[in-house]
């Protein structure tokens, strides 16, 4: 596959124009999801993976999945865009009825494009077509597949990207847009006034020009950030977010060196930046005074910062804090 990078040039005015996703984008979700479930293997995702084969094949949808929704998604490099409506941020009804009611010529044009890079189903000839029947049972085979799929899976989507858009809420109200730019996942890189990051369609440019960008952190969005392909839709970029969760306090070389809930607080804090000290105990598992208490023993010693925000406290590694988890990171991080 081609790759190539993705630059994102921003303005005065588009950094005043950032915004965040709400919470999980279910159609962006759905058409990450895709990838992932044709994937094998070990992962994050495979007990999903699992369960959703099944779920789909229970309810009835498997094969229709495979023969009119997996080959929206048969190449990384290119996906129509009318499948992630800006709308879908509002909830998974209202994407889909806007999904429903895309007009027939868009669904030509962009079909088409994917025709170009890859070869389509028969059974997708009257949706190419823009037949608009064919549009309505895409919708409501989309609400099905996110209703069958994502269903008991949600609490782990909900969380994961949950707390990456509350890093980035409480990083921009904190410190301004710039630093929280500069916050993002590593697969990411902010150098003002340009936003760059590993692309799988090769090169390409982005000009804001003053319309601002939106954030969707994504739990099944994976290695590479992804962009609309069209240019004149509202700038949205999607990326991946961490699924891992902070390991267990326990033994090792830095539970060792720091204790062993100590350790605990810096590898959520590396998973986790910009943790409340309710969060870190919660996460730990500790309690609320230990939490407290172990955060302000690691500010000490150079490797946490700690900033009052009204009546909370938000804990962040400092570079010191990082470099010491990078010498001692183990297989659980």
């Amino acid at each position: 596959m081609m790759t190539g990078t993705l630059r994102i040039r921003f303005t005065g005015d588009d950094l005043a124009r950032v915004r965040i996703a709400a919470g999980p984008d279910p159609l962006w979700e759905m058409m990450m999801s895709l990838f992932r479930l044709r994937e094998h293997g070990r992962g994050a995702v495979a007990d999903w993976r699992r369960r959703a084969r099944r779920d789909l094949a229970a309810a009835g949808l498997l094969t229709r999945v495979r023969t009119e929704l997996m080959p929206l998604a048969a190449s990384g490099a290119y996906f129509p865009d009318f499948l992630t409506p800006f709308q879908a941020q509002d909830g998974l009804d209202a994407a889909t009825s806007v999904l429903a009611d895309t007009p027939k010529i868009r669904v030509r044009q962009e079909m088409a494009v994917l025709r170009a890079h890859t070869t389509l189903p028969a059974g997708l000839d009257d949706l190419a077509r823009g037949d608009g029947r064919a549009i309505r049972r895409l919708s409501e085979l989309v609400d099905a597949y996110c209703r069958t799929t994502f269903a008991t899976h949600h609490p782990h989507i909900q969380t994961a990207v949950g707390h990456a858009r509350a890093g980035l809420v409480r990083q921009l109200s904190t410190h301004g847009v710039d630093d929280m730019l500069a916050q993002l996942p590593p697969v990411l890189c902010w150098r003002p006034p340009i936003l760059t990051a590993r692309y799988p369609a090769g090169d390409r440019e982005i000009e804001l020009k003053g319309r601002g960008l939106t954030l969707i952190p994504s739990y099944f969005c994976q290695d590479t950030p992804v962009a609309l392909a069209d240019d004149g839709l509202p700038p949205v970029l999607v990326y991946p977010v961490s699924r891992r969760r902070p390991p267990a306090p326990g033994s090792g070389p830095l539970a060792e060196l720091l204790g062993a809930t100590r350790a605990a607080v810096l590898c959520t804090l590396a998973l986790y930046p910009g943790c409340t000290t309710s969060e870190l105990a919660r996460r730990t598992p500790t309690s609320l005074s230990s939490a407290s208490k172990h955060a302000q023993v690691l500010r000490r010693s150079g490797f946490v910062t700690s900033t009052r925000q009204a009546n909370l406290v938000i804990h962040q590694l400092t570079a010191l804090g990082a470099a010491v988890l990078r010498h001692h990171r183990t297989d659980d991080l």
